[in-house]
């Protein structure tokens, strides 16, 4: 699979009745079999201020790479994308609660995801052979 591009951002308000403004959307734009896609994961806000309970990350911006800041919210799409491969056949995946959130980043070789993010800002995008080589394996 390869990653072209891992982005993340908070969602406004498109109309002053409605809740868009409790989420993040984090995407993944990739190629899978010769086919671009976009992976769009939506979540409940509150989860960035609560990641350090489950990361090893304690501020935001979560990596530099390259005088680019990236944000947590930038990391959650490839995140669940590594987590779960078969994210890869769906366009938008909703996470609601906080114990399916944290699930995602459990086991995940932080290392090497700053190592990934350090190629794709580098080189413009990165090839992922195995999700697996970026899971800690006990």
């Amino acid at each position: 699979m390869l990653i072209k591009e891992c982005k993340g951002y908070e969602l406004e308000k498109a109309q002053p009745n409605t809740s868009e403004d409790f989420f993040n959307r984090s995407e993944v734009t990739f190629v899978d079999n010769g086919e671009e896609k976009t992976f769009h994961l939506l979540y409940i806000r509150y989860f960035d201020e609560a990641f350090s309970q489950f990361t090893p990350f304690k501020e935001d911006p979560v990596f530099t790479v390259e005088n680019k800041h990236i944000y947590f919210k930038d990391i959650v799409g490839i995140v669940c994308l590594l987590k779960n491969p078969g994210f890869r056949f769906r366009k938008r995946v909703y996470i609601n609660t906080i114990e399916d959130f944290e699930s995602y980043f459990k086991d995940i070789d932080y290392k090497k995801l700053n190592q990934m993010f350090v190629e794709l800002i580098s080189k413009g995008q990165i090839v992922i052979g195995s999700p697996l080589d970026y899971v800690v394996h006990s």
